[in-house]
């Protein structure tokens, strides 16, 4: 490992060990919005059959040792790094974790939203989960790498569902034509190139449709100092109301008359 690497992880240990030692559980939270959020949503860890459904397909991912060519698009560059990876590769390592991802289902499922955004959809696991929690709800997700949305696609046929919306291209380019479509944004969950100024973007994009029930969710808070940076940026807006670190993500409400407050929630 080089001593960069060995930084940088030494960073995200410490990041880590604090979050832990400063955040709350249930207990001690004084917003009934926040603690009924926490209760009955973030700390609901039964199983559900659904899980087991979507756990099974990334379980095929993770053995399917298909290649494909990874585009790798950077920040508002338009200049593609190609690189060839098996599937079975990019699950292990890219996909969302099973915790977060079932976490995310809890969230969309107490949403129920209108309209959905993934930002992001990898091999498509994550998004089975949005989908399955709001079925009715129109999804449209955007990933950057041609072959691997294509995998997605076949994800999502074999899944059953026919209507998920993908958009291939540059978020630079497909998200603000996807925001322009529609009237107002209820959930937007970022998870796709985890830089500061790309976040903040994404972010500055999102307002001007927000409302009082909006959920924006930001993946990787704790990424990089420039993703530690964006984070605070976002919950200092005065358009943000509350803010739930879970330190692997973070929630951002716009909720009218809520005393602002930011919370660190452990798990």
């Amino acid at each position: 490992m080089s001593n960069f690497a060995a930084m940088l992880n030494f960073r995200f240990a410490k990041d880590y060990l604090l979050h832990r030692l400063r955040a709350k559980s249930r207990h001690g939270l004084h917003s009934p919005f926040v603690y009924r959020l926490v209760d009955e949503v973030i700390y609901d860890l039964n199983n559900k059959d659904i899980y087991n459904e979507i756990e099974n397909i990334r379980s095929g991912l993770l053995s399917d040792n298909q290649v494909i060519t990874v585009t790798d698009l950077g920040a508002g560059s338009h200049v593609n790094n190609n690189r060839q990876k098996k599937v079975s590769d990019i699950a292990r390592n890219a996909l969302k974790s099973t915790k977060l991802a079932q976490l995310l289902y809890r969230l969309l499922k107490d949403l129920q939203p209108r309209n959905m955004i993934e930002l992001g959809t990898c091999l498509g696991t994550t998004s089975l989960y949005l989908k399955s929690a709001a079925t009715s709800t129109e999804l449209y997700t955007l990933e950057g790498c041609p072959q691997t949305a294509n995998v997605a696609k076949r994800v999502f046929e074999k899944s059953g569902i026919h209507d998920v919306k993908q958009v291939t291209g540059n978020f630079d380019d497909t998200l603000p034509g996807v925001i322009e479509g529609l009237e107002q944004l209820d959930f937007v969950f970022v998870d796709g190139n985890h830089q500061k100024d790309a976040t903040l973007n994404y972010f500055e994009w999102c307002l001007p449709k927000v409302h009082e029930n909006t959920l924006l969710i930001f993946d990787d808070i704790y990424w990089s100092e420039g993703m530690k940076e964006a984070w605070s940026i976002i919950k200092s807006h005065p358009k943000v109301t509350v803010t739930v670190d879970l330190f692997w993500i973070g929630l951002v409400y716009f909720k009218k008359g809520q005393v602002k407050e930011d919370f660190l929630i452990r798990f």
